[in-house]
């Protein structure tokens, strides 16, 4: 479908608005399943290195950290390939309002709740973040509402949050119930950035500087907030283990994300990119459970799949599929 027009989309633990019309393949191919696969996997790791970082780092100056590297990464990759960052007031207004609802907010309620929630769990209240979007774009949008298959999908991920959660939890507030509401505050955050990018996508700025006027934007705002509130210079020097937790955030997992997550949506589309929600926690749950030693009880298997049911049910290609499967004659 050469020439259309790719809206950006919420996935993961990165949104970013949209690329410039390209071809696209519906299909996928090896190559683009590949960088899929690799990006899931990236961003699963995410989770683990904010769970190891907080083991001496408190939640602001990871955040901190992690976008001010990425951006100074960014801005060394933009320099070489001749990419320069736009000077309008639009373009910066447009850049800082991004800013807070896609990285200040989410990042730092994500790497908040986290001190209190496994990072598995983590990653499938994360997962959620594309059914808070369809809420979001039918309560704001004119051309985005609600269909019937959305609707069942939207119900079966709010039951499955419910399950994952615990009936019996919500009745009494917990730091390990607050850190699971934070995260779920991140994932309304990426909902409304993911419908704000259509409007941000329209100032033509290309996709890496924006990334890059994200982050600089996004470290203007959380150094000075580290600073105030942790103040580093009163804290021990962390450990090796956490410092390459925090340039593993910072430097994978946001940065390089970002290079796979242009080049997959410029080939493959926003569509097909939808397919790393699913894949992602597999990395995060793995992770948690073989390395850090958590836990993963019944209910958070229950709610995963729950969650994941109504994840299909919003992207629809597998319901289209069962659909035109043929019938096989009774034998």
């Amino acid at each position: 479908m050469a020439g259309r027009r790719i809206t950006a989309k919420r996935v993961g633990a990165i949104d970013m608005p949209a690329m410039s019309p390209s071809p696209i393949n519906r299909s996928m191919n090896a190559r683009e399943w590949s960088m899929l696969l690799l990006l899931a996997g990236i961003w699963g790791c995410s989770f683990y290195f904010v769970a190891v970082a907080l083991w001496e780092l408190p939640p602001l100056t990871i955040v901190a950290l992690r976008v001010l590297i990425a951006a100074l990464a960014l801005h060394v990759v933009i320099r070489l390939m001749g990419i320069h960052l736009p000077m309008t007031r639009r373009a910066w207004t447009s850049f800082a309002i991004m800013a807070v609802i896609n990285n200040v907010i989410p990042f730092t309620l994500l790497t908040w709740g986290q001190a209190y929630v496994a990072s598995g769990v983590a990653s499938i209240l994360n997962a959620t973040t594309p059914i808070f979007t369809v809420l979001i774009a039918h309560v704001a949008t004119t051309d985005e509402k609600l269909t019937v298959n959305r609707a069942i999908g939207t119900g079966l991920g709010l039951i499955g949050v419910i399950v994952l959660i615990g009936g019996t939890a919500l009745g009494q507030m917990s730091l390990h119930l607050a850190g699971e509401l934070a995260i779920l505050g991140a994932a309304v955050a990426y909902g409304s950035s993911s419908v704000f990018a259509r409007r941000f996508s329209a100032i033509g700025v290309p996709p890496l500087a924006s990334a890059a006027g994200l982050l600089t934007v996004s470290s203007a705002m959380m150094v000075p907030a580290m600073l105030v509130v942790d103040q580093p210079w009163l804290r021990p020097i962390p450990g090796l283990a956490v410092v390459l937790a925090v340039l593993g955030s910072a430097l994978i997992a946001t940065a390089v994300a970002y290079l796979l997550y242009f080049r997959i949506v410029a080939t493959a589309g926003a569509t097909n990119l939808m397919l790393v929600t699913f894949l992602m926690p597999v990395t995060a749950i793995s992770l948690g459970v073989l390395v850090l030693g958590e836990d993963i009880a019944v209910r958070h298997i229950a709610g995963m799949a729950l969650i994941a049911c109504g994840l299909a049910f919003i992207d629809g290609r597998l319901l289209r599929r069962l659909r035109r499967a043929p019938l096989k004659p009774a034998e």
